[in-house]
């Protein structure tokens, strides 16, 4: 399988004690360096994909708002420094290129080693870490580039994916299916938001949800669904932060949790999509969890990807 990273995605550099650090991807090229997979170089992604999803004017505004030194903040969560932007755009070419890739066939499967993440960037609004839609506008680029006509975002972050779900609330051949710790930031992800085609599926979870509800819940609501939608591609947004030992929520995942749902997922993929599955990191706070659980994860995905 293909891992897309770069090292620019280090120089997005957020204040000491900030959750969103450099740490974490030293932390996910640890659990990637354990397993047999292919690297690659995230190219910077143009202007024209960023404008899938983000108006001109936003671009605009972000650029115009990164330091020249130090910190600016653009809400009590999302940081810029001088690197943010080069590394937001390698998390956006990183995810075009590794979608370009499993397309012409060079591999079933891929990884997006990046920061900053992305599902919580709404159309023209900079929130909870995230700058730029990354996994919605991969998905974008599948129908508007690749020409197909369903594709599929499974979201298992703690934090709802409300990014996600507002940059495609409108678009009928995009199935968005997200669990999430409910109550929790941002404070959406009810069941009753089911997009304007009833294309989102969202299955909030409470606080202290552990693995055999966790379970059931994909065996009962998640994957059904995907299954009966039948689609061409499916994306994760992969966030590892519902690990029992994140310190950002109260979910209690397991590490081998992420493991069993990815193999749930290769098997959507494999019935339908030809196996073509491209994850992107999404959250995840405490290291040890986080190395674990990436390991896990594309250890699954680097097996069934042969």
């Amino acid at each position: 399988m293909l891992v897309f990273t770069h090292e620019d995605c280090a120089q997005h550099v957020t204040p000491p004690g900030h959750p969103e650090s450099v740490d974490r991807l030293l932390a996910v090229n640890r659990a990637l360096a354990q397993l047999p997979v292919v690297r690659a170089k995230s190219p910077l992604a143009e202007d024209a994909e960023i404008l899938r999803c983000h108006p001109a004017a936003y671009l605009a505004k972000v650029r115009r708002a990164v330091p020249a030194e130090g910190w600016v903040a653009l809400d009590g969560d999302t940081i810029l420094s001088p690197g943010s932007l080069t590394a937001a755009l390698r998390a956006v070419g990183g995810i075009a290129a590794a979608v370009d890739a499993v397309m012409a066939g060079q591999e079933r499967t891929a990884f997006i080693a990046a920061r900053p993440p992305g599902h919580h960037a709404e159309t023209a609004t900079a929130m909870g870490f995230c700058l730029f839609g990354t996994v919605a506008i991969a998905a974008k680029r599948l129908l508007d580039h690749h020409g197909l006509s369903r594709v599929a975002i499974v979201d298992f972050d703690v934090h709802h994916g409300n990014g996600t779900q507002d940059l495609l609330w409108d678009e009928p051949r995009i199935l968005f299916a997200s669990t999430h710790q409910m109550p929790l930031y941002p404070g959406s992800g009810s069941a009753q938001e089911r997009g304007a085609h009833g294309q989102i599926l969202n299955h909030p979870l409470r606080p202290g949800t552990g693995s055999a509800a966790m379970r059931t819940a994909y065996e009962t609501h998640i994957l059904p669904a995907l299954d009966a939608y039948a689609p061409e591609f499916l994306l994760i947004s992969a966030g590892f932060d519902a690990h029992e030992s994140d310190p950002l929520a109260s979910l209690n995942w397991q590490t081998e949790d992420f493991a069993w749902l990815t193999r749930r997922l290769c098997d959507i993929a494999d019935a339908h999509a030809h196996g073509r599955i491209v994850s992107t990191l999404e959250g995840g706070y405490d290291l040890p969890a986080l190395q674990a659980s990436v390991a896990a994860h594309v250890g699954v995905l680097e097996e069934r990807g042969r």
